[in-house]
């Protein structure tokens, strides 16, 4: 029998009344059933995060760090069965589940060594005016107070752990709400942390229901907000609560540009097979997935074919099979509603070249041609294994038409051109620019967020700690310098 999982409140194991079931969303099977907190387990976890606050701030760089580093290291002795569960909980195939903890691995381990050297402070002479004599500045960085990290299902362990890491190298205490459709993932990260001695109350993890989230939005003992998910719920979110530091990250509809350079057949091969895979890597449930390929129409008709073929290479199937490329949705209300898309679009007019079935949960993977700017699949953010592929009659071209969307979150350019490179990295309104590959690239350390309705700040460790925190001067007088 599945056992009942606990949360985590003010670190300690913690269980509520009521449960929920976690199903797998492959076969419908039981993966395990979760405890919920009630409203006055949240109040406690609330109070406590806001009265460790100053505790935690202070609390030695060493220690943190320390914590830190456990968490990397048990997350690395745990991988397989820390691949399966996030397998099984979110339908993602093992090979990227495998991809995902040994990222979160690493995402602890770069805040270890951040939180060693995070806040070192800043030396400034102030006596180039002769008002600042004998004067000195020191600028250090400090919490802004308790984070409310809220996760989305399609990376349910490595985007809690982009909450948590950071928030706990800079010393500020956080309350993590994984989402409701796998929460067992970040719970695990509350079952290694509890092996930590981190002062109670700086963290806590609460699987409860998107409907009490409200409540802890509006809480005024929780200043931070960061949250990854659509681009509806997050800007809800700021728009309620216009006087807190909220970090989005809202999705887009990512562009994979191939320029007329990009063009022997080795280079062609190489761009349909990135093409292919992340278009369809985590189901295409990412917010980096390729959605749209623009290509130069020198290289269009020859690109296009080797596009389709890979795709119709993909492995789809069994998420728990190793040889298993692309596995289902979430749920069967996103792959109707992906398969919806589709359908507007072929009703538009636009030519569907393969995939375009759905087996409940699972929806085969898809190319298009021909689709119409007005339709939905155009101009949202699909979140499924859908490709739309253009033809594009210059740079100039390609970049307006990457830029002709509401997103700016990542874009793809191959090229061997360096200036190229830079014009594009000039020219387009994203928040970054993946030279000679996909714009699925992402790592860990770097900054990662978007532009237009792509969201605001950024993440990545150091960067999201520079956003949970804020600059504090001491002038010091009397310095004889």
């Amino acid at each position: 029998m599945t056992s009942t999982h606990a949360f985590w409140l003010a670190g300690r194991q913690a269980t509520g009344e009521d449960a929920f079931d976690v199903t797998s969303p492959w076969d419908g099977r039981l993966v395990g059933k979760v405890s919920v907190p009630a409203d006055a387990q949240v109040e406690e976890a609330v109070a406590a995060a806001y009265a460790v606050r100053d505790e935690f701030a202070a609390t030695p760089a060493h220690v943190r760090a320390a914590a830190l580093d456990h968490v990397s290291k048990r997350l690395a002795e745990r991988t397989e069965d820390i691949a399966r569960l996030v397998s099984a909980e979110n339908g993602k195939p093992l090979k990227w589940a495998r991809g995902e903890v040994g990222r979160a691995v690493s995402v602890f381990r770069f805040a270890a060594e951040e939180a060693r050297r995070f806040n070192g402070g800043e030396a400034q002479r102030l006596d180039t005016d002769l008002g600042g004599q004998g004067r000195l500045a020191l600028t250090r960085r400090f919490p802004k107070g308790v984070v409310l990290g809220i996760a989305p299902f399609n990376f349910p362990l490595n985007l809690c752990a982009h909450k948590v890491a950071p928030a706990i190298a800079a010393g500020a205490p956080i309350i993590l709400k994984p989402a409701p459709a796998t929460p067992l993932s970040g719970l695990v990260i509350g079952e290694l942390l509890a092996e930590t001695e981190l002062p109670a109350g700086s963290w806590s993890i609460l699987p409860v229901a998107n409907d009490r989230m409200p409540a802890l939005v509006r809480d005024e003992r929780l200043p931070v907000i960061s949250f990854t998910g659509s681009e509806k719920v997050g800007y809800a979110i700021m728009d309620s609560v216009p006087r807190k530091h909220c970090t989005l990250e809202l999705g887009g509809n990512g562009a994979a540009v191939v320029l007329a350079d990009w063009s022997s057949d080795e280079d062609l091969d190489r761009a349909a097979n990135r093409i292919a895979t992340f278009s369809n890597y985590q189901g295409g449930q990412s917010c980096i997935s390729v959605q749209r390929v623009i290509a130069d129409a020198s290289v269009h008709d020859r690109l296009l074919p080797r596009i389709v073929a890979a795709v119709e290479a993909q492995v789809t199937g069994d998420p728990g099979d190793d040889a298993t490329d692309v596995g289902p949705l979430v749920s069967e209300d996103a792959a109707r509603r992906v398969e919806s898309w589709v359908q507007e679009a072929v009703d538009a007019g636009a030519r569907l070249l393969t995939g375009g079935k759905r087996d409940g949960a699972s929806y085969a993977p898809t190319v298009l041609t021909g689709v119409p700017a007005d339709v939905t699949l155009s101009c949202e953010e699909v979140f499924g294994p859908v490709l739309t592929v253009q033809k594009a009659d210059g740079e100039a071209e390609a970049f307006a038409a990457v830029n002709d969307s509401k997103y700016g979150l990542q874009a793809g350019v191959f090229t061997h051109d360096l200036q190229a490179a830079f014009r594009a990295h000039r020219a387009l309104e994203v928040g970054g620019v993946v030279i000679g590959d996909v714009p699925s690239y992402r790592a860990d350390q770097m900054a990662y967020g978007g532009v237009k309705q792509s969201g605001v700040g950024r993440e990545g460790v150091r960067f999201a700690m520079e956003d949970y925190t804020y600059e504090r001067v001491l002038v010091l007088t009397g310095i004889d310098l």
